[in-house]
């Protein structure tokens, strides 16, 4: 398969209702509650489904795959459970940019995907849809829906291998979806609130005009757009990217602040982040998940319009709005 050219999964004939259920693994997550909320508040069924807590040794998808095919008993537990279902969202996983690799954050981020999809087919599931994370695509310039990765942490390949995992499995009746999340936020989201006080302090900057786009996005976005792809009949790409939500760095670190950011030298960002990898790596990656983070902060990255841009199904963008809902008041000095 072309790296640059997604496979393209095809819904069944049937057309999705909005009295059809809705099963949701991860659903008392921060994304996964989010999405159950907006499926109840658009008239869907919500069936919430526990998800099996796996572990894996895999390091690529043929290992995936054998792992796979030896938890009968859990795919068939799986499949009892979507039972009825015509759409299944996979919100579970472990969400730690910054942990290390182990066989629960594989298990849970990449084996787990399959073995849904593999029940969703025997279940017969319509479609199933499986969020990973932008993530995957590491520190390349622009994001896109190509099946290029270049992960470069734990959680970043855990997240990579699940995506190839599912590419390799051979294709059933159940269209399968993988949604790429951008850096979401929400305002109960302790990552978001950090942000606001990190904008609303000194150490608030940015590389040079901070006009680069931003992939800081929604979760009131991302939920519209989960339900819009579990929504459409037609044909859907295999992997699709979050669409951006017009943010720039600048702009979010306003939005999340309050104030305008410091401008810093390009160059000197770039030399900072250099050297602060470098020495990440000297000590097991540990640095990673913090500095990833500065250089969204200062650079962000594009994002080249994909299916929901070509389709017309790009959600409202809502990210401002969220940020400005979480600005960190200090309290007055009396």
């Amino acid at each position: 398969m072309s790296p640059h050219h997604p496979a393209v999964q095809n819904a069944s004939a049937a057309e999705p209702t909005t009295s059809a259920v809705w099963a949701v693994l991860g659903s008392s997550g921060f994304i996964g509650s989010a999405v159950c909320e907006s499926l109840r508040a658009a008239g869907l069924t919500v069936r919430a489904v526990a998800a099996p807590r796996l572990e894996s040794a895999a390091e690529d998808a043929a290992g995936l795959l054998e792992e796979a095919s030896a938890l009968a008993a859990v795919r068939t537990e799986l499949a009892n459970a979507f039972a009825g279902a015509d759409v299944i969202i996979n919100a579970a996983g472990l969400a730690t940019p910054g942990g290390t690799d182990s066989p629960a954050l594989r298990g849970a981020n990449a084996l787990l995907p399959l073995v849904v999809a593999d029940a969703a087919d025997a279940a017969g599931v319509r479609r199933f849809v499986h969020l990973s994370s932008a993530a995957v695509q590491g520190h390349r310039p622009f994001l896109d829906e190509t099946s290029y990765v270049q992960p470069f942490s734990a959680y970043s390949r855990s997240k990579a291998l699940g995506e190839r995992g599912l590419a390799a499995r051979s294709a059933g009746a159940c269209g399968v979806v993988t949604i790429r999340a951008t850096s979401v936020q929400g305002p109960q989201r302790p990552t978001t609130v950090s942000l606001a006080r990190l904008a609303a302090s000194p150490l608030a900057t940015v590389a040079g005009e901070g006009t680069a786009p931003s992939p800081v996005s929604s979760v009131d976005s991302l939920v519209q757009f989960i339900r819009t792809v579990g929504l459409h009949a037609g044909r859907v790409p295999a992997v699709v990217l979050q669409p951006w939500e017009h943010a720039t760095v600048a702009g979010v670190l306003e939005a999340a602040g309050g104030r305008k950011p410091l401008r810093l030298p390009q160059w000197l960002c770039r030399s900072a982040l250099w050297s602060g990898y470098r020495l990440s790596a000297l000590a097991g990656e540990r640095l990673h998940g913090p500095l990833r983070r500065l250089e969204m902060m200062w650079f962000g990255q594009r994002q080249v319009p994909g299916w929901a841009e070509a389709s017309g199904n790009v959600p409202e963008p809502r990210v401002q709005e969220v940020l400005r809902s979480v600005q960190v008041r200090e309290p007055a000095n009396h």
